[in-house]
């Protein structure tokens, strides 16, 4: 598989604070890369670099073939690439129908809004909204909301989808309800780069996972060679639980 993604020694600095130093990567088409690392570990900051909300200090981002570095979120995401956040934040005063629309509206595709609306219905029927497309955003669960952001972000319609704590704040139903669509979203064709603080749905999901410690990338591999990386299971022993779930075999 050709790499869709590239991070090529990405740093990013907030006056004295390091938040990202020289991490590298790769992201090939129709996978599922994780992202992890304790709190602070520059996770976010890291997305927010690869998606145009802050520019690098250092380094390079390569999308689909082309240096995307210091492009703006709005640029980032005609190219096909868009994201959801880890506090959602919908048009409450708005229906499911019209916050999705919104998202296919100023997508990769430029479209007219007979054409986003379409789209849109595609999209919430995708992710289990279907029944809901006329009632207010504000009326729904936290699960709900969280499933309307990430319609949303399909709408634009993306090569890549980065998907940020899309599991937090959800009960084990819900969270096994999300990480079906998540796999079914790598089916369609979309590839996916996805923060997640819940070992166990991270580790079953992913293909292949990216850690991350105080700024740095301390391993990459697939997820049965990060459980056994002595470095990254030191790096979570201030959270014995985590520990316990990353070594975990069952």
């Amino acid at each position: 598989m050709s790499a869709l993604l590239e991070v090529r020694a990405v740093s990013k600095r907030f006056g004295g604070l390091l938040a990202v130093s020289d991490v590298s990567f790769s992201l090939a088409e129709g996978e599922i890369l994780g992202l992890i690392g304790p709190n602070g570990a520059g996770k976010t900051t890291l997305f927010n670099v690869v998606n145009g909300v802050y520019k690098a200090d250092g380094g390079n981002i390569i999308f689909a073939g082309k240096d995307i570095s210091g492009s703006s979120p709005d640029k980032v995401v005609h190219l096909g690439l868009a994201r959801t956040h880890q506090i959602v934040k919908p048009l409450n005063d708005l229906t499911l129908l019209d916050n999705v629309t919104v998202g296919a509206c100023f997508g990769r595709e430029y479209l007219d809004l007979k054409a986003a609306r379409a789209v849109a219905l595609g999209v919430l029927q995708q992710v289990g909204l279907g029944d809901r497309a006329n009632s207010m955003a504000r009326s729904l669960t936290i699960a709900g909301k969280k499933r309307l952001e990430v319609a949303r972000a399909l709408a634009a319609k993306p090569k890549l989808l980065l998907l940020d704590e899309v599991l937090a704040g959800l009960n084990p139903t819900e969270i096994a309800q999300m990480i079906d669509l998540v796999r079914k979203i790598r089916d369609s064709g979309v590839s996916v780069f996805m923060i997640e603080h819940l070992m166990q749905a991270i580790m079953s999901l992913s293909d292949r996972i990216v850690v991350l410690n105080l700024g740095r990338k301390l391993a990459e591999g697939r997820p049965d060679e990060v459980v056994h990386n002595s470095d990254v299971v030191e790096a979570y022993l201030g959270f014995p639980d985590i520990v316990d779930k990353l070594t975990r075999t069952d």
